[in-house]
């Protein structure tokens, strides 16, 4: 049977202006994969109604999850959680228990929970709350799609509150080999030993060091076995 799939969703123009630097992406990456969830597919969308909400509507028909980052803050460009209503058209409004949440917070700080900050406890009605144990202000679950922080530290918390709920399967494995010849002397049996493992993932990644050529062929997959035995089908072509 093979392993759900999921997809991601980052928002926020200050990625794609190249001002943030996305981290969010490869920690999802790898904590899918220890619980045998595919990532198959990644988009960035900027603070626009219409991007965020087409984007939602795709991937979240596509796979069978979809996790989102940024833009459910309290500032006024923080768009997603209306966004995500809209794209289930459902109606959107300040949450008791998501309020709750948040003035034990900001009482807990002496801080005041003011209208900026009560932006962050509109849910989508039907949603789920996520935890957020770094800075209380949750993330939702409306159907198979799951809103979270752009922060990092936040995300990560989320997730760790997420994945528990979800249904995964074969953890994917891999192993690395290092072969020191370019990929045009390399390709062929590669192709070759792709076939003989079409359940298998076999990846070329090159480099030049000290000006000479080399790759990094990384063998993936869910079984060990076959895994294993295609690491030693590799060495015995490419032999130290």
């Amino acid at each position: 049977m093979p392993n759900p799939t999921a997809a991601m969703l980052v928002i926020g123009d200050e990625i794609l202006s190249g001002r943030t630097r996305d981290a969010n992406m490869h920690y999802l990456a790898q904590e899918l994969c220890k619980v045998g969830i595919d990532l198959c597919e990644v988009r960035i969308v900027s603070d626009k109604r219409e991007a965020i909400i087409a984007a939602t509507k795709a991937l979240a028909g596509a796979y069978d999850s979809l996790f989102t980052s940024g833009g459910i803050g309290p500032t006024h460009d923080d768009i997603t959680a209306e966004c995500i209503a809209a794209a289930f058209d459902m109606p959107i409004g300040i949450r008791d228990d998501a309020r709750a949440i948040l003035q034990a917070h900001y009482n807990a700080q002496g801080s005041e929970l003011n209208e900026a900050r009560l932006r962050m406890a509109r849910i989508p009605d039907g949603a789920t709350l996520i935890e957020n144990p770094v800075s209380a202000a949750p993330g939702f679950t409306l159907q198979n799609v799951h809103v979270m922080a752009g922060v990092p530290s936040v995300f990560q918390a989320m997730v760790a509150s997420v994945l528990p709920t979800l249904t995964g399967g074969a953890p994917l494995l891999s192993q690395t080999i290092r072969i020191d010849r370019g990929e045009g002397d390399i390709a062929g049996p590669l192709s070759t030993l792709a076939e003989q493992y079409p359940a298998l993932s076999i990846g070329s990644y090159p480099f030049i060091r000290n000006g000479a050529y080399g790759a990094n062929i990384v063998i993936r997959g869910s079984d060990g076995t076959q895994v294993d035995a295609a690491v030693q089908s590799l060495r015995e072509l490419f032999p130290e």
